[in-house]
């Protein structure tokens, strides 16, 4: 006789209900549409189009062939945070002691989850501005804490403003959230306004988690970073990464700096997760530090060469299109379609074969946007532009 199983109907009654409230991040479903077509121009991947350079590559294929094979310690490798803490002091007068003040992580994300984690309690609310990138509500969420969204506008060139954080400020207040320059508009935040939101920062005692991934990605203007501003090193926890400047998305290796209580509690979380960064990307990223200058600097001009070129064809498109001072994204408006801004992508996407993502994926402030990123081939965002233009012109 046939036994009949009962159907297991666990399902979502076993998940976390932290995790169902979470919404999936808005950038997949445009990556999963992408990879069921043909002959499509992506403008949605944030990563450099460039291979990671060679003598980087070759540092990591060295440590393979040495047998290097081992695990590090949970904070990294001793030379690479001793040359990341060279690094900080050249780039930007800041000095972290290597074996206390600096974490080697899993890439940016992974900083930004141990910063969460290690430092907010339930019900702590953390402020930042959107349109921002998706993981950063997200990160507060999944540490049972209170994103507190402060919405910036084109008018005021996604910059968030210091009275806004202000008003936004309750007695569950933590942390201040920056990421500057941003994903996804390419705003960098002025010096003089990063110092009145430090000035915010020490009247109510609150934390500044600073991400600044695409810090060596800035075009006319010096990268300020927040740690460097007066009384700003010990209440902020900088966190950084080789992926977009040194070409290494898929190698996932970062940092994060910070007081060394802070960095304490950050690595025990770190310890009992991941135990310590992949060895051979810790290799690479020590040589990108050593030897990569001229690369990044290579790079940033074939961007800074992209991002006019593409912001002035979306010009004459006929988008109004703020000029991004950092990283490598264009964040044009496009409600003079008459569209939302997932219409619009999906529409872009199975009409023209052009990938966007839209606004609304960084946060509801980002509705009448899309985000496309160009760091791509002159040829392919050429092309894109021509696509587009038939597209408008199709629908308008």
């Amino acid at each position: 006789m046939t036994t009949i199983r009962p159907v297991n109907t666990v399902g979502s009654t076993a998940l976390s209900q932290r995790v169902n409230s979470i919404a999936p991040s808005g950038i997949r479903k445009f990556f999963d549409l992408l990879a069921s077509m043909d002959d499509v121009i992506s403008l949605g991947v944030g990563e450099p189009d460039y291979t990671t350079p060679w003598s980087i590559r070759e540092a990591a294929i060295y440590s393979l062939e040495r047998g290097r094979t081992m695990y590090t310690s949970n904070l990294g490798m001793p030379e690479l945070r001793k040359e990341l803490s060279r690094h900080l002091e050249r780039c930007y007068g800041l000095h972290y002691d290597p074996n206390n003040e600096l974490l080697i992580t899993v890439g940016v994300s992974e900083a930004l989850d141990l910063a969460m984690r290690a430092t907010i309690n339930p019900g702590d609310q953390v402020i930042m501005g959107a349109p921002c990138y998706v993981a950063y509500p997200a990160s507060v969420q999944l540490s049972s804490g209170e994103p507190v969204i402060v919405p910036t506008t084109e008018k005021n060139l996604f910059e968030i403003s210091p009275s806004d954080i202000e008003a936004a400020i309750t007695p569950r207040s933590k942390a201040i959230l920056s990421g500057y320059p941003a994903n996804p508009t390419g705003a960098v935040l002025p010096r003089e306004k990063m110092l009145q939101i430090a000035d915010v920062a020490r009247r109510h005692n609150l934390l500044v988690i600073s991400d600044e991934i695409y810090a060596r990605l800035v075009y006319g203007i010096e990268h300020t970073c927040f740690a460097s501003l007066p009384g700003m090193q010990e209440r902020t926890i900088l966190m950084g990464g080789f992926s977009k400047a040194y070409a290494m998305t898929g190698w996932r290796i970062g940092y994060a700096a910070g007081p060394r209580e802070i960095i304490a509690a950050m690595t025990k979380i770190h310890q009992y997760t991941i135990m310590c960064a992949p060895t051979m990307a810790q290799a690479a990223a020590l040589e990108a530090l050593r030897t990569g200058d001229n690369n990044v600097e290579e790079m940033v001009a074939n961007y800074n060469h992209r991002r006019q070129m593409f912001v002035s064809g979306l010009r004459q498109i006929g988008f109004s299109c703020f000029e991004p001072k950092g990283a490598f994204y264009a964040f044009p408006n496009i409600s003079t379609t008459g569209m939302s801004s997932e219409i619009f992508a999906e529409k872009l996407l199975s009409e023209e074969k052009v990938a966007v993502v839209p606004g609304t994926a960084f946060g509801e402030c980002g509705e009448g946007y899309v985000r496309c990123c160009y760091a791509t081939s002159i040829s392919e965002l050429e092309e894109s532009l021509v696509r587009i233009k038939r597209f408008v012109s199709k629908h308008t």
